[in-house]
């Protein structure tokens, strides 16, 4: 963990103290280095709160507050909220088919909605060039439903797999820097789908893509 928040600390010293050191007067080096020192910001911040969430998880601060809600809607919502980032990368999301019904669950919405963001996120971060996400929802027994969100991108070697879910693991140190984020997106989604007591999956093909899957309690 201390690495993880000494990294852009020191990064962004590293910058402040160039410009106090004269480079300030340089219009130029001074926005360069200025925008990398709000991005190193940035990723402290996030980094931060990110594990504030973990702790609170951790220690039942955050219980689920149970209610009723559409899944698709939500997944739509999620879609909504990233679409341009996708588009950036050339990548589409999309459910795998047209529903004709509603899909109610039971859950917390917004640790649920948490959930949706940090898999589609991370769908898009190592999604390849017009690649695809797409979210599936189907029965997973009589009293649950299956939300997959499954990508064609860059896939995990088999060796990862047992270790993607703890905090700070990367697969890629430098693309995962490059792209960015607290690396505690995937930690927090196994604490809040256990927090539920439900389950979370993961299959994936090196090479040719992922799938993430979690089950929810079926509304009555």
């Amino acid at each position: 963990m201390a690495h993880e928040l000494k990294t852009p600390l020191f990064t962004v010293q590293g910058y402040i103290l160039t410009l106090i050191e004269g480079a300030v007067n340089d219009t130029e080096i001074r926005t360069k280095y200025l925008e990398r020192a709000n991005k190193g910001v940035e990723r402290l911040v996030a980094v931060i709160k990110d594990l504030d969430m973990i702790s609170k998880l951790e220690n039942d601060g955050m219980k689920p507050d149970i209610e009723v809600f559409n899944m698709l809607e939500l997944v739509q919502n999620v879609f909504d909220l990233f679409e341009m980032r996708a588009k950036k990368r050339n990548l589409t999301l999309q459910f795998d088919k047209v529903y004709e019904f509603p899909v109610f669950v039971k859950g917390d919405v917004k640790k649920i909605e948490q959930v949706l963001i940090n898999l589609i996120v991370n769908s898009i971060k190592y999604g390849k060039p017009n690649g695809t996400t797409i979210v599936a929802i189907d029965s997973y027994n009589e009293h649950k439903f299956v939300t997959k969100i499954i990508d064609n991108g860059e896939g995990i070697k088999q060796h990862h797999l047992s270790r993607l879910f703890e905090r700070f693991y990367r697969v890629d140190q430098s693309r995962s820097r490059e792209q960015g984020g607290s690396g505690l997106g995937l930690s927090i989604v196994k604490h809040i789908i256990e927090a539920h007591n439900e389950t979370i999956l993961l299959k994936s093909t090196y090479g040719e893509g992922s799938e993430f899957s979690f089950t929810l309690e079926k509304a009555k």
